[in-house]
């Protein structure tokens, strides 16, 4: 497993929870009686949000769909990777990382035991290094 392959599994993680609170938002404007505080003053009149927005709302569903697609396809392998990883402590942090997405000062808080999010994240780029080097230690010549 490379660290390219990681990050593209985790950037696809950050990529959904932004699409889907984006989807959110514009299903809470959409809604009959939603209030839009801009300080402007408002003409009398009925506006159709549902009937702007709903375009808006289904392309963002349908992208949240492929990006489910390709995160499905991804997870299997990055699970079989992490949980592969002997060491309890270089897993947590391969598991809060990469499987659930978190930023590297989340995963040191939660691991805790004195932790930085610099050293979280040289254990992750320390196990790779070595785990790529007993690949190619162990690959035919």
């Amino acid at each position: 497993m490379t660290l390219k392959i990681l990050n593209q599994h985790l950037d696809l993680r950050r990529e959904l929870a932004k699409t889907e609170r984006l989807r959110e938002s514009l299903r809470a404007a959409a809604e009959p009686g939603a209030q839009t505080l801009t300080g402007m003053p408002h003409a009398p009149g009925y506006k159709n949000k549902l009937g702007n927005l709903g375009p808006e709302i289904a392309d963002l569903s349908r992208e949240i769909e492929k990006i489910q697609v390709k995160l499905n396809e991804q997870e299997p392998e990055i699970i079989k990777f992490v949980n592969s990883i002997l060491d309890r402590h270089i897993r947590t942090v391969f598991r809060l990382r990469f499987i659930h997405g978190l930023d590297w000062s989340e995963v040191a808080r939660i691991v805790n035991g004195g932790n930085t999010a610099s050293s979280v994240k040289s254990v992750c780029y320390r196990y790779l290094r070595k785990s790529c080097a007993a690949l190619r230690r162990d690959a035919p010549s």
